[in-house]
């Protein structure tokens, strides 16, 4: 019966992709599923390539997914079968986009109506914003901050949008740097809005300090193309991938955290173009990825500390991804990360886990944090998984300035280490 279950499943997969391999969300459910054999475990990743089925977390003991209509009954059955159980965390996802889409355009309305925010460009953090909103954000604090923020262009994404880099700084020469990053899934709407989060807490009176023996270079959206795309309508809310054509395929774009040249499709990532976690034709094949590693390899003398955004879950991972072998200064990375762990709780008492990618997540070669520490030689390298709750991708607009601030207690950990670690008192 699994058997045939199974198969029943992949055959309604293959009608459940419509155009692009978008995957429809009318009637789509999410679910937490609980395992404790390594069989059941198994199960569930022997359907995690399927269409129709969006694994969105994977941990030892637990899986999130998205499953389209015509395969609801059927994993169901599945999961009885098997003893496993499980919770629906999303009724219709097609409703839960539409609401986070209405409660948007109200934000952004109610937003404009407000004196304080009339400023062009200046955000509420109340919703969030969609590339362009985000790019004219940039040049608000460059305009208002002039004496320390400054906007440097790393080149244009496929569909030909600015890259552009916030670089923070006081001026002075041989100041050590941290790089941060965000939005290179598209879906993963609370990065983007978090890392401007960031910069708006720096640009303050109060933390400019952070500035004092740190340079900081800010990038809030690196798959512009995807980000943008997820805006545009309630159907590509859930897109992850870039938007570059894949070579005799219909299906586009590319999983930019497997594109990296560090252990490429070695393990955790596909072949399959219509596949999530497609690694690309080749190692870098992705315009936006380039753009970023001429950026970090220009300055990787000066740039101690890699960040990138993610979410969603809760983690704080470093390398290495690809192996559960673990880097020479594990322990360094597990300390700072315990210690941004706990600035974390104290905020609102959100739980966040730390350790090595493949050991505490999954398994996946040719990430960004891996590529940072092996091949720009950046000792200091993390992932940060934001928190999703049980919305996953569709954290409510709610949550934005907790998140930030929670989030950016973190950052003042990191940049007293750096500090400490690199600049001569």
């Amino acid at each position: 019966m699994r058997i045939f279950l199974i198969a029943t499943l992949c055959v309604a997969a293959v009608f459940a992709a419509g155009e692009e391999n978008l995957l429809p969300l009318e009637g789509m459910q999410g679910f937490s599923t609980f395992y404790d054999t390594p069989e059941q475990l198994e199960l569930m990743k022997s359907l995690a390539n399927f269409p129709g089925f969006d694994f969105t977390k994977i941990t030892e003991n637990t899986a999130d997914v998205l499953v389209t209509a015509s395969n609801v009954n059927g994993f169901k059955q599945l999961l009885k079968e098997n003893i496993m159980n499980y919770t629906v965390t999303i009724e219709n996802v097609q409703e839960a986009v539409t609401e986070e889409y209405i409660t948007q355009q109200v934000e952004r309305r109610l937003r404009g109506r407000l004196q304080a925010y009339n400023t062009p460009g200046k955000l509420s953090f109340t919703y969030y914003p969609n590339n362009k909103e985000i790019s004219e954000y940039l040049e608000y604090v460059t305009k208002t901050h002039g004496d320390v923020a400054s906007l440097i262009n790393i080149g244009t994404s496929f569909e030909g949008r600015q890259m552009n880099v916030l670089r923070l700084s006081t001026g002075g020469k041989n100041k050590p740097a941290i790089f941060i990053d965000a939005g290179i899934h598209a879906r993963e709407w609370i990065a983007p809005v978090t890392s401007l989060y960031i910069i708006d807490q720096m640009v303050m009176n109060q933390n400019r300090y952070l500035l004092n023996n740190v340079d900081w270079y800010i990038l809030p959206v690196l798959n512009p193309d995807g980000y943008e795309f997820t805006h545009v309508k309630s159907a590509n809310r859930l897109w992850r991938k870039t938007r570059s054509p894949n070579s005799g395929s219909s299906c586009r774009g590319v999983d930019g955290n497997r594109n990296y040249d560090m252990e490429w499709m070695t393990i955790g990532a596909s072949s399959s173009p219509c596949s999530e976690t497609y690694a690309g034709p080749k190692p870098f094949s992705e315009r936006e990825n380039q753009n970023l590693r001429d950026f970090i390899l220009a300055r990787k003398q000066q740039i101690k500390a890699y960040l990138t955004l993610h979410s969603y879950g809760q983690y704080i991972l470093y390398p290495w991804g690809f192996t559960s072998k673990v880097p020479s200064n594990e322990p360094e990375l597990k300390n700072l990360a315990s210690n941004c762990a706990n600035a974390i709780a104290k905020s609102r008492g959100t739980k966040y886990t730390f350790g090595t990618s493949a050991n505490h997540l999954y398994p996946a070669a040719g990430g960004s944090d891996d590529w940072a520490m092996a091949k720009a030689g950046i000792s200091i390298s993390y992932t940060f998984e934001l928190p999703g709750g049980n919305s996953g991708f569709l954290l409510p607009p709610s949550n934005i300035k907790a998140v930030g601030i929670e989030t950016f207690e973190a950052i003042k950990v990191i940049y007293q280490y750096i500090s400490s670690k690199y600049v001569l008192h």
